[in-house]
């Protein structure tokens, strides 16, 4: 499934000519920026609808490399409840970043860590994998956050629920077209929220 925010750069055009060339492709539009947050609980909320029993999550401008999948869904099969693409255990890595975006990334992952009490190496991962009855299990009414603080939370409430988490190494290899949708109040977001996540509902 695409979820397209009326994305200036016609991404939502060539989705559509796509799904008539693949029946399988479904492409989601909605009115404006929304968020990445919102997108990808629209995404969940149509898997459990239609049955799905694994649900992916994961970036489309190939940062994330599909060749990837198939070691996730395997680790799914094998019982894990959420399979993590991890950047930052033995294996994982990443490249083309900026010396910034490498620090920011890595001072949020180890602030969240710290602040929430977990062990996970990747809070922030955009790349992941849910068995049906796991995705079934979060509150996902409850989740307000978008960007790093989307990823901490919707795995923090996975660890929670005592489901099994589970991380592998891939490799993160920033886009060679367009621009990262980052902000400033996201990456800000993720800091405060955490908190929250920890004391309070998370909202």
């Amino acid at each position: 499934m695409v979820v397209d925010d009326a994305s200036p750069d016609e991404t939502g055009v060539l989705a559509d000519e796509l799904a008539q060339r693949w029946p399988y492709l479904r492409v989601l539009h909605r009115a404006g920026e929304r968020g990445l947050g919102t997108a990808y609980l629209a995404g969940f909320a149509f898997a459990l609808r239609e049955g799905y029993d694994f649900v992916f999550e994961m970036d489309a401008d190939f940062s994330h490399n599909p060749d990837d999948l198939p070691r996730l869904l395997q680790r799914a099969q094998q019982g894990a409840d959420l399979v993590i693409g991890s950047r930052y255990v033995a294996g994982g890595e990443t490249r083309n970043w900026s010396v910034g975006r490498r620090w920011l990334s890595r001072a949020a992952t180890v602030y969240a860590r710290t602040v929430l009490r977990v062990s996970l190496r990747d809070l922030t991962a955009g790349l992941k994998c849910f068995r049906r009855q796991a995705l079934e299990q979060l509150d996902l009414d409850k989740v307000r956050t978008q960007g790093y603080g989307f990823q901490i939370e919707l795995t923090y409430q996975a660890l929670q629920c005592g489901l099994r988490v589970e991380e592998i190494p891939i490799v993160f290899v920033d886009r060679r077209v367009g621009k990262s949708k980052m902000r400033f109040w996201i990456a800000f977001e993720a800091v405060w929220k955490v908190w929250r996540m920890r004391f309070g509902s998370g909202r």
